[in-house]
């Protein structure tokens, strides 16, 4: 049970057939993806840029998803505490707000915070199978939120015929335990999946100014399943429900307290197939609960509920065009403030084999919004293919965030907001080894206009504190994204990935972002058995936030890394790892800690 730590799957070829229909049986072109059309293509096909990640390579060398995508070129994270505590990501320095999250094509955006993001906190690898991380503008297939890029995650499905499963079990330190057992059943028509996963840890203190742990609970369950009715319809649905409690730290007089969050997710869909046109019809849910009984607003709500169709017809054999209709409604409460929308919105996609080396994709949005109207989205990307081991990919989009329901309606909104714009352009190549490894360069470009912020003390806000509002500037981030893998025939690998961005808002640094990030890894396999890894990941030329209080420990850090499994039996592996082996004290947000040395032990089997 050999693990890898790429930071992407590598392509097994890139040769291209003379036909799309053709490629897709005679060539492998390597990993699908979900994420970078409105239909699945392979990775050789598409020009986005997309990492993707599955199975162990998922989570099994961390407590939480959130460590491994920070491994991602591109990727950084920031977290008030540890395990549980509010945690999100960046990708190439542009902040949460700016990243959409899909579990199961589920939006998993919180619409009752400040901003409509996800938070990372508590999402551990329990019931996940695969993520995929498409980077750049992508308003154009997924509408607001989707400046920076998109996160798309699959729940666990069985991948061989009949009944299958796998388990894991672990305890460390802290006082952490989980516990993941998925179950599915594959046939011929049609697969369902069903898993549970629970993790509890006493925790460390969230905040630096005490030492009070503070601990986190959690369950998850995650439920897939579809069924080819006949040859032209295919039905099927999906779930994932997650309730969980969190210790916090606050100030005097009270000190400590508890928060609670339920949150679900829930999409059902069929697809009818009538000659070359497939068209799947689909409606997703996802709604909130938040609870903060020693606050000072104590419950929060969301909503969302999205109405969709999808059509997809291939257009001769080098041609395929997507095409679709989506009407989203959300709502919020945040104490005695509310507000709602929705949203309407056509797109089509283009997918064109323009010769047996060219690929090319085009699409157009328009989102129809019942606040501040109408917003149009584009992205043109291609791919390169002159030699069968080198691919040159270039895309170019435009994005939008509009501004939140609670940024419109909330206790310090303003309700005539008008969305964010963007622009992302990016240029990359690729050369594979053979079926060793991979080498890859990406340089890219982002800019936004029509910025939405708080702005405090009054400033022309109903409120005396503040309000968010449209400030002047312009944000831009640019730079070079770096990665690689290669395996020796001894049974070393060698992974790295480095970053270098600039992020800034009229000449002033974003905050929490770093210039450098750098990671490199070693895996061997000493025997058929037993296998080890060893990886390192340094950040360097910080910018803390403006409300990071004195003595924070915002800045340069290395963290290390390294584990040991162990094949019991062909099925069954015991593992040991070690998360910041040297104890690294830093911070990722002024005045929150970073978990110190920490070992785990666990055992992790499929059936």
């Amino acid at each position: 049970m050999t693990r890898t730590l790429l930071a992407s799957t590598f392509l097994t070829s890139l040769a291209v057939g003379s036909t799309a229909a053709q490629a897709q049986q005679t060539y492998d072109l390597g990993t699908i993806v979900l994420s970078s059309s409105l239909s699945p293509v392979e990775l050789g096909r598409t020009g986005a840029s997309v990492e993707v990640l599955e199975d162990e390579d998922v989570g099994g060398n961390d407590s939480a998803v959130i460590d491994r995508l920070d491994r991602l070129p591109g990727v950084h994270s920031t977290a008030n505490g540890g395990l549980g505590g509010t945690s999100t990501i960046q990708i190439r320095g542009l902040p949460a707000k700016y990243v959409g999250v899909r579990i199961n094509g589920i939006d998993m955006a919180d619409p009752s915070g400040p901003q409509n993001q996800f938070d990372f906190g508590g999402l551990t690898a329990s019931g996940i199978g695969r993520i995929e991380v498409l980077k750049g503008s992508q308003s154009a297939l997924y509408g607001s939120e989707a400046i920076a890029g998109v996160v798309n995650i699959t729940t666990f499905r069985p991948e061989k015929l009949g009944f299958s499963g796998r388990v894991q079990a672990e305890a460390g330190s802290f006082g952490t335990y989980s516990g993941t057992l998925g179950m599915g059943y594959k046939s011929e028509r049609g697969f369902v999946a069903l898993s549970y996963g629970r993790v509890e840890t006493n925790g460390i203190s969230a905040q630096s100014f005490n030492t009070e742990k503070d601990g986190f609970e959690q369950d998850t369950i995650t439920f897939s399943g579809e069924y080819d009715v006949n040859d032209a319809v295919t039905v099927g649905a999906a779930l994932i429900h997650r309730d969980s409690k969190v210790e916090i730290d606050r100030f005097p007089p009270t000190f400590t307290g508890e928060n609670y969050s339920e949150e679900l997710g829930a999409r059902v869909y069929t697809t009818l197939r009538t000659g070359a046109v497939s068209h799947t019809l689909a409606f997703n849910h996802f709604d909130i609960e938040r609870k903060d009984p020693g606050g000072f607003t104590q419950r929060f709500t969301g909503e969302r509920q999205t109405f969709s169709y999808l059509g997809s017809a291939e257009l001769g054999a080098r041609t395929v065009l997507n095409f679709g209709l989506e009407h989203t409604e959300e709502k919020f409460t945040s104490g005695a403030a509310r507000g709602s929308e929705d949203d309407t919105a056509v797109k089509a996609e283009l997918l064109f084999a323009a010769t047996d080396q060219i690929d090319i994709s085009a699409a157009l949005r328009h989102d129809e919004n019942s606040t501040f109207g109408g917003q149009a989205t584009g992205r043109l990307a291609a791919v390169w293919r002159p030699v069968e081991d080198l691919a040159f990919r270039a895309v170019v989009g435009t994005g939008y965030r509009a501004p939140s329901l609670f940024e419109r309606f909330g206790s310090n909104g303003v309700p005539t907001l008008t969305p964010e714009d963007s622009r992302s352009y990016e240029l990359g190549v690729e050369k594979t080894f053979a079926g060793r490894g991979f080498a890859k360069a990406t340089v890219f470009y982002t800019e936004v206009d029509d910025l939405i912020d708080y702005v405090p003390g009054g400033g022309g806000c109903a409120s005396p504190w503040g309000c968010y509002n449209q400030i002047p500037g312009t944000t831009t981030s640019k730079g070079i994204e770096l990665s690689g893998e290669y395996r020796l025939a001894s049974g070393l690998s060698m992974f790295g990935t480095y970053t270098y961005t600039d992020a800034e808002t009229d000449g002033k640094r974003l905050t929490r972002a770093p210039k450098h990030d750098l990671a490199l890894g070693l895996s061997q396999d000493f025997t058929d058995r037993f296998s080890g890894y060893v990886d390192l990941r340094h950040i360097a030329d910080v910018v803390p936030s403006a409300f990071a209080p004195a003595g924070h420990k915002v800045g340069d850090y290395t963290l290390v890394g390294a584990g040991v499994s162990y094949d019991v039996t062909e099925n069954a592996e015991l593992y040991l790892r070690i998360e910041n082996l040297f104890d690294e004290d830093y911070e990722t947000a002024g005045g929150f800690n970073e978990p110190g040395r920490a070992a785990y032990v666990g055992l992790r089997a499929k059936f």
